[in-house]
């Protein structure tokens, strides 16, 4: 029985990352930059997953052995720096949770004719639902596990009805028509919307709280950790080939609608059946997200007090229920919006810093473990380049609110 339940957690745990990085903004970004890339955007799926793995791996390995969470890795590397890590993680979390809300009320009305406002409302009920019942925990694990099989079938669905032109875009994936040089703006957004802000910690976090832990757990971690990046690359990839279905046959001067690109994408290809399908592919993401982003933000949110902890679920009943009123009453909130995209790009560097370092120290691992020395490189690596292009587009972002 202990292994099945381990098994259930392993799972629910890759789903819980995967679900969390695949909302409403990932679909918009994959179907906005299919459209502009066409089939080179093959590459750009490649280059940010390699990067994407480098960055998991490496935080899952010192979150789940040690069984410490993000932000009390932080606080053993240096002392008050987990409390900066989790204020961060909490508020990018509550802001795309707003944005999340609003991707749920586009999926209900795009799928059933629903008007936002009561849309907005259904969504966080049923992501509320969730953590009213008994074994909150379980509920999630199963929710998102068959959100994310129905993602995966629809999806697929189109890509039959559309015939995208699969071997030019594996040609294209190793070498794009269009340069590399172009791509990297694509690259580096699709890092962030794989595993920025929260998204990275959502399993780990998981796996923590099944009790998962230890260097003796260390390649049910492994295994789950690549499991949660297969799922977001699956998805990402069938719906890089159900819109490249219709791109490729659009006419000269035509284009997506740029305010919601995938259900154009899906409608072009399928018509109002296709556009229904879009409906419910983002009502998924949206779901799936609301409830990952305010699972996770809340996980870092228990170092502050333990009553947190101890409440755990009402906390995130209330985060959920402020993502939703804020989204009701304020609509789109451009500036907190804004500057949560702009610390999410200075997340990653941080917490994959703090856990490199942390990676050699015996104290926090264990005296018995040992890193690999080409995480280690690599994920040096991978913090250079995500750091170089955060502070790029941190500075880039904030200038554009005060001019």
């Amino acid at each position: 029985m202990k292994s099945k339940k381990s098994g259930g957690a392993l799972l629910g745990a890759a789903f819980l990352m995967a679900t969390s990085a695949i909302g409403p903004g990932f679909l918009t970004q994959t179907a906005t930059f299919t459209g502009t890339n066409k089939t080179s955007f093959g590459f750009v799926i490649l280059a940010s997953i390699i990067l994407a793995v480098i960055a998991q791996m490496n935080i899952w390995r010192v979150l789940c052995v040690s069984g410490l969470r993000g932000q009390d890795v932080a606080n053993k590397v240096i002392p008050g720096l987990g409390y900066l890590v989790a204020f961060m993680v909490a508020l990018g979390g509550l802001a795309f949770n707003i944005g999340n809300v609003g991707g749920g009320a586009l999926g209900f009305e795009t799928l059933l004719g629903i008007p936002q406002t009561i849309g907005c409302i259904l969504a966080g009920v049923i992501a509320i639902a969730v953590f009213l019942v008994k074994n909150a925990k379980s509920a999630m694990d199963t929710l998102t596990k068959v959100l994310g099989a129905v993602m995966i079938i629809v999806i697929l669905v189109i890509i039959f009805m559309v015939k995208p032109p699969v071997v030019d875009a594996v040609k294209n994936t190793f070498v794009p028509e269009t340069g590399v040089k172009p791509l990297i703006p694509a690259i580096i957004t699709l890092l962030g919307g794989t595993v920025g802000g929260y998204i990275t910690f959502a399993g780990a976090h998981r796996l923590i709280d099944a009790g998962i832990t230890g260097e003796e757990n260390l390649k049910e971690i492994n295994k789950s950790s690549i499991m949660g990046m297969l799922i977001a690359t699956l998805v990402r990839v069938f719906l890089f080939l159900a819109v490249l279905g219709v791109v490729v046959k659009l006419g000269a001067g035509e284009a997506l609608d740029p305010g919601n690109p995938a259900a154009d994408a899906f409608r072009l290809g399928a018509g109002q059946i296709g556009y229904r399908i879009a409906g419910l592919v983002l009502l998924c993401a949206a779901i799936t997200s609301i409830i990952g982003a305010a699972y996770t933000s809340v996980s870092f949110l228990k170092t502050f007090h333990h009553s947190i902890a101890d409440n755990e679920n009402y906390v995130i009943i209330g985060f959920i229920a402020v993502s939703t009123i804020i989204m009701v009453l304020i609509g789109k909130p451009a500036l907190l919006l804004v500057l949560a995209g702009a610390l999410n790009g200075l997340i990653l560097p941080i917490t994959l810093g703090i856990c490199l370092i942390a990676s050699q120290n015996k104290k926090i691992m264990g005296e018995n473990y040992k890193h690999p020395t080409i995480l280690l490189v690599l994920g040096i690596i991978v913090v250079l380049i995500s750091a170089y292009l955060g502070i790029t587009t941190f500075m880039s972002q904030m200038s554009t609110l005060f001019v």
